[in-house]
C-alpha cells in the first residue's frame, strides 16, 4: 500500500510538472503569437475577398475549408519545418524573418502603389465562364496558398519570440498552440465579418420591434466601410510590422544604425510628452518603422515585377506567379 501511494504521489507530482509546462507553453504562445499581429490582421483582411460572388449558403462553409487548409499548412508543414530549423539551424531564423517582414512590405506597398495606379484591365475584358463547384474549388486552393505565406510569417515569428534553450516538445506545443489560436481568431473573425450583413438584413427584415430593425439595417449599411476600413488596418499593419521585422534583423546581422536612430527618436519624443510615455513611444516607433516599411517595399516593387517574376515565369513556365 505504501509503495502504491508513493506511485500515485510520483504520478501526481509528473502530472503537476507537466500541468505547470503546459500553461508555460500556452503563456509563451500568447506573447509569441502576439508578435504576429500584422500578418493575423493582414489575413483576417485577405480572406473575406474569397468568398466574394457566392451564395450565402457557400460563404461558411467555403470559410471552413480554407481554415483546414491553414491548420494543415500551420501543423502538417510548417510545424515540423520550423522544429528542425530551430534544432539545426538557429541562424537561419533571423534571415528568414527579414525574407517574410520583406514580403509583407512588399505587398503593403504594392496596395498602396495601386491605390495611385490601378490595375489595368485584363485584355480579354472577361472572366471565362465556371461551373461554381470549380470556381469554389478554385477559390479555396488560392486562399490555402496565400495562406501558406502568411502562416509561414506567423510561425517564425513565434519561433524567434519563443525563449531559447527550452525542450523540443515546449517549442512544439507552444508553436501548436499559436497555429490553431492564430487559425481560430482569423477564420472565426472572418465568418463573422462575411455573415454580419446577411445577420444584419435578416434583422431588418424580420425584426419584431423598430429599434431592432434600425440596428439590422445600420448592419447591413456599415459593413462595407468596416470592410474598407478593415483593409485599410491590415495594409498599414504589413508595412509596420514589414519594416519592424526588416531593421531589426539589420540590427541582429551588425547593422544598427537605422534601428537605434528610430530608438533614440521614441525615447526624446517620450520623454518630450511628459505623459503616457510608453504609448508615444510606440507611437513614434510604428511611425518611423512604416515609413522605412513603405520606402523598402515601393523599392522592392521592380525589383519583384521586372526581375523576380519573370525569373519565375520562365522556370515555371507559368504565365503568372502564384500569389
Amino acid at each position: 500500500m505504501s509503495g502504491l501511494l508513493a506511485l500515485l504521489d510520483d504520478v501526481a507530482g509528473i502530472a503537476k510538472v507537466a500541468a505547470t509546462s503546459i500553461d508555460d507553453a500556452a503563456g509563451q504562445a500568447a506573447k509569441a503569437g502576439s508578435k504576429a499581429a500584422g500578418a493575423l490582421i493582414d489575413d483576417a483582411a485577405v480572406t473575406p475577398k474569397y468568398v466574394h460572388g457566392f451564395k450565402p449558403a457557400r460563404e461558411l462553409p467555403i470559410v471552413g475549408k480554407i481554415a483546414l487548409g491553414s491548420i494543415r499548412n500551420k501543423l502538417v508543414f510548417l510545424l515540423p519545418a520550423a522544429l528542425l530549423l530551430s534544432a539545426f539551424a538557429p541562424w537561419l531564423i533571423t534571415p528568414l524573418l527579414m525574407l517574410g517582414g520583406s514580403y509583407l512590405c512588399f505587398e503593403g506597398a504594392e496596395k498602396v502603389y495601386h491605390l495611385f495606379k490601378p490595375h489595368e484591365p485584363d485584355a480579354e475584358g472577361h472572366v471565362a465562364a465556371e461551373t461554381a463547384d470549380h470556381l469554389e474549388e478554385k477559390r479555396v486552393k488560392s486562399a490555402v496558398k496565400t495562406d501558406f505565406i502568411l502562416s509561414a510569417e506567423i510561425m517564425t515569428i513565434g519561433l524567434a519570440a519563443l525563449p531559447s534553450g527550452q525542450p523540443i516538445w515546449m517549442e512544439a506545443i507552444a508553436l501548436a498552440i499559436i497555429g490553431i489560436g492564430v487559425t481560430v481568431v482569423v477564420y472565426g473573425s472572418v465568418a463573422l465579418i462575411v455573415k454580419a450583413d446577411d445577420a444584419g438584413l435578416w434583422l431588418a427584415e424580420n425584426g419584431k420591434l423598430g429599434p431592432t430593425r434600425t440596428f439590422g439595417r445600420g448592419i447591413v449599411h456599415v459593413m462595407p466601410r468596416l470592410m474598407q476600413l478593415l483593409m485599410i488596418v491590415g495594409t498599414a499593419a504589413m508595412i509596420w510590422v514589414g519594416g519592424n521585422i526588416v531593421l531589426h534583423g539589420l540590427a541582429e546581422l551588425g547593422w544598427h544604425a537605422p534601428y537605434d536612430w528610430i530608438h533614440h527618436q521614441a525615447e526624446a519624443a517620450a520623454h518630450a510628452a511628459g505623459t503616457a510615455e510608453g504609448v508615444v513611444s510606440w507611437a513614434v516607433t510604428a511611425f518611423f518603422d512604416g515609413v522605412f516599411g513603405l520606402i523598402y517595399g515601393l523599392v522592392l516593387i521592380p525589383v519583384v515585377t521586372r526581375i523576380i517574376q519573370p525569373i519565375y515565369r520562365a522556370v515555371t513556365g507559368k504565365e503568372k506567379p502564384a500569389h
